[in-house]
């Protein structure tokens, strides 16, 4: 019983990310689902709305406040009984309460990373969310071990969270490669211009660390006696990708496009 219940609150919870997704026409690869939680696995890959991808991370949690009415309603008229609608209101809000924690991959650390996205640049603000992740789910462990009676469940889900942002860690340039080819390709939301003012002697990585979700960046490079120069972002991906220039700095990578 208890089983079906968590399992039945964790599906109606994905399946409000999973409408909300298709309401945005994103692709949904699919949906998984775990005692605890559960994951959709898009292809939206950090180069969408922020507004957008906000919704979809807000429209799972809401799904959880609507089972809260829909329970008012079963109360009100004796529809299942009251140990059962205790025993769900009980692991409902558990779920609720456990996806809203600030940590990485769950709902809370998604929207502290749409948050921390209309700010830094793509590449730090997804440093700076896994290593909060790593901390917090260590603050919890602490916290739990040391203040609050030991519960296995607990403590397998904060040292699971911790992992879990330790394999994102190790496999960061790989997401940012990815978010960098996804706007190569030319498949990124454009909302406002930035430009990026940077060093002539400075590296390509150096101009591709800045870029923002969002924000489209012409590149003004500056030379010696104020002298500028300026090129597109799209100069910068391609040199990159498809001319490989990896070691080359802006300056001479400029050189190349302006001939």
């Amino acid at each position: 019983m208890e089983l079906s219940i968590i399992l039945m609150i964790v599906l109606i919870h994905e399946l409000g990310h999973y409408l909300m997704s298709i309401l945005f026409k994103w692709r949904v690869e699919g949906i998984m689902l775990w005692v605890f939680g559960g994951v959709m696995e898009t292809e939206e890959h950090g180069n969408g709305s922020l507004r957008e991808e906000a919704l979809v991370i807000i429209a799972g949690p809401l799904q959880n406040v609507l089972i809260y009415i829909g329970l008012y309603f079963m109360s009100m008229y004796s529809i299942l009984p009251v140990p059962i609608l205790d025993l769900i209101y009980y692991y409902n809000t558990a779920i609720l309460l456990f996806n809203l924690l600030p940590i990485w991959p769950l709902d809370g650390g998604k929207l502290l990373f749409v948050f921390l996205s209309s700010y830094l640049p793509y590449r730090k603000a997804y440093h700076s969310i896994i290593i909060f992740s790593m901390i917090t789910s260590l603050v919890f462990l602490l916290v739990q071990l040391l203040v609050f009676p030991f519960t296995l469940s607990a403590f397998c889900l904060m040292i699971f969270l911790f992992m879990e942002n330790r394999a994102e860690w190790k496999q960061r340039l790989y997401v940012f490669i990815r978010f960098l080819l996804k706007r190569y390709d030319g498949k990124s939301y454009v909302k406002k211009i930035q430009p990026i003012n940077i060093s002539h002697q400075d590296s390509l990585m150096d101009v591709l660390v800045q870029f923002k979700r969002g924000k489209k960046h012409p590149v003004y490079i500056y030379y010696p006696n104020q002298k500028r120069k300026s090129i597109d972002e799209s100069d910068c991906l391609r040199s990159y990708f498809h001319n490989k220039q990896y070691n080359q700095t802006i300056g001479e990578v400029a050189e190349k496009v302006i001939m």
